[in-house]
């Protein structure tokens, strides 16, 4: 028998499956002593004896957070190791940002692996865990974002309006389009930026976990009840609640979401009390719910609760301009060595010509993807590694891109990150600028007019003429001509 070098006690939080025996024994091989928890409460009342925890992730990092805001309340840190299924890299990708010391493939079990996954946890526990920062200011907000396109630019400054008014706010847009960024605009431009802000996805808890999640029980409310337990909008107070994929939430829970917005009280699970409600709640949709309304998957009257101010987050596609500065982000987010990533003027061009079906998610996959099989620094067209190489226009083949220059990127991001209102920097718009500017002039030269150029390049004839009569009061030299 193994003979383990680690040695630590964890607590095992799986709302999916149990821990089999076996499966206990063998982490018990590699020093991972595991005590199964079933509810937050558990985890909450054993954690002072814990070394760690170890929690699987299913469609998003809500739970991670959740456990997160728990520790934070009874001030008792503990690294957490997360098991994600191998297909879902950006749920491991967006565990490590929030904090997760380690990310293990669902099905592994090796050795090795819970090894590594061990040791990690500990050098965490024995670093001090930094201070807590303080809520960000309305300008460090509109910084945090990437709003260099003139329809980001326009819903960022509409969204900052929104914000003053202590309203319910309903998110519409694709998968991947940047949601949740937009929900904590609203709330760090909001009076209550100081408080909590609490994110839920609705599809990826158990139906039957939701409503305690959401309100909360009293003890003895239920079997393992042991402890009353606050809900995410109590633990909102003061503060934002984002309600994720709205449309997935079960419609008997619909018709209490709507009585509480209501009412702006609650009664816990198993109680009598009223519980007084100071939170403002920002839902969110990647489903049409007018045609949800229809088949009667969401309640209409909980739709006008909500949607008292509707935003839309347009698809990727719909703002080119944001593309290169969201990679210049990411570059700079996940250059470990401090050295900056350069991009060739292929790979620019691929990046802007590619039609981006999964969105700003997709858009990190496909960085993420590039810096780990680049070797130099140097991010080539050999190096993306797009989820639909169909969506690749053909154009590419032989769009010139002399005009663009491999670049470091990271230069962007001073022009990404100044006020939302103010002028774009010169430097940026003439980047941008130039990159649209030749991928018009390379559909313009492969094809016979300009409405099929207009076609091939996925915009109106109308609007291909107010490019072009742009571009040229922008560079006297150039000449578009179809």
């Amino acid at each position: 028998m193994i003979s383990p070098s680690i040695s630590q006690r964890g607590l095992w939080l799986d709302p999916f499956r149990p821990l089999g025996v076996a499966e206990q024994a063998q982490l018990a091989v590699v020093g991972l002593q595991a005590r199964v928890v079933s509810t937050l409460d558990e985890l909450q009342d054993q954690l002072p004896d814990a070394d760690c925890l170890v929690i699987r992730l299913a469609g998003s990092v809500d739970l991670l957070r959740e456990v997160q805001t728990l520790m934070q309340s009874v001030d008792c840190q503990r690294p957490v190791i997360c098991r994600v299924e191998r297909k879902s890299l950006e749920i491991a990708v967006a565990a490590m940002q929030e904090g997760a010391c380690h990310v293990l493939d669902l099905d592994d079990w090796s050795t090795a692996q819970w090894q590594t996954a061990l040791s990690r946890s500990q050098d965490k526990s024995a670093k001090p865990l930094p201070a807590k920062p303080a809520a960000p200011t309305r300008a460090a907000a509109s910084r945090s974002v990437v709003y260099v396109d003139p329809a980001s630019r326009n819903l960022l400054a509409l969204a900052q309006r929104v914000a003053q008014a202590n309203v319910t706010v309903l998110l519409e847009g694709p998968t991947g389009s940047g949601k949740e960024v937009l929900a904590r605009v609203l709330h760090e431009s909001s009076a209550a930026a100081r408080g909590p802000f609490i994110g839920l996805n609705c599809a990826a808890i158990p139906e039957l976990m939701i409503e305690d999640m959401l309100f909360g029980h009293e003890k003895g409310a239920f079997t393992g009840a042991l402890k009353e337990h606050k809900g995410l909008f109590e633990q909102a107070q003061g503060g934002t609640l984002f309600l994720d994929e709205i449309t997935e939430m079960p419609i008997h829970l619909q018709a209490k979401l709507l009585r509480v917005l209501q009412e702006r009280t609650l009664v816990r699970l198993g109680g009598d009390r009223l519980v007084t409600l100071d939170v403002r709640v920002i839902a969110a949709a990647n489903k049409n719910l007018a045609e949800a309304i229809l088949q009667r998957e969401f309640r209409e009257d909980l739709y006008f609760r909500l949607s008292t101010f509707k935003l839309r987050v347009p698809a990727l596609l719909q703002r080119p301009g944001d593309i290169l500065p969201l990679v210049a982000r990411l570059l700079a987010r996940h250059a470990a060595d401090g050295q900056p990533y350069r991009v060739s003027a292929e790979a620019q061009a691929q990046l802007l010509a590619y039609a981006w079906p999964g969105n700003v998610r997709e858009l990190e996959n496909v960085v993420l993807r590039a810096i780990v099989v680049c070797s130099d620094h140097l991010i080539t067209s050999e190096h993306l590694m797009f989820d639909d190489s169909a969506a690749l226009p053909s154009v590419m083949a032989a769009a010139p891109v002399a005009a663009l220059v491999e670049t470091d990127l990271s230069s962007l991001l001073p022009q990404a990150q100044t006020d939302a209102l103010a002028p774009l920097g010169s430097g940026l718009q003439a980047n941008v600028k130039s990159s649209e500017q030749r991928l018009i002039q390379a559909a313009l030269e492969t094809t016979q007019s300009r409405n099929a150029a207009a076609e091939k390049l996925g915009i109106s004839p109308r609007t291909l003429r107010y490019k072009m009569a742009k571009f040229r009061s922008y560079s006297q030299g150039l000449a578009l001509t179809s």
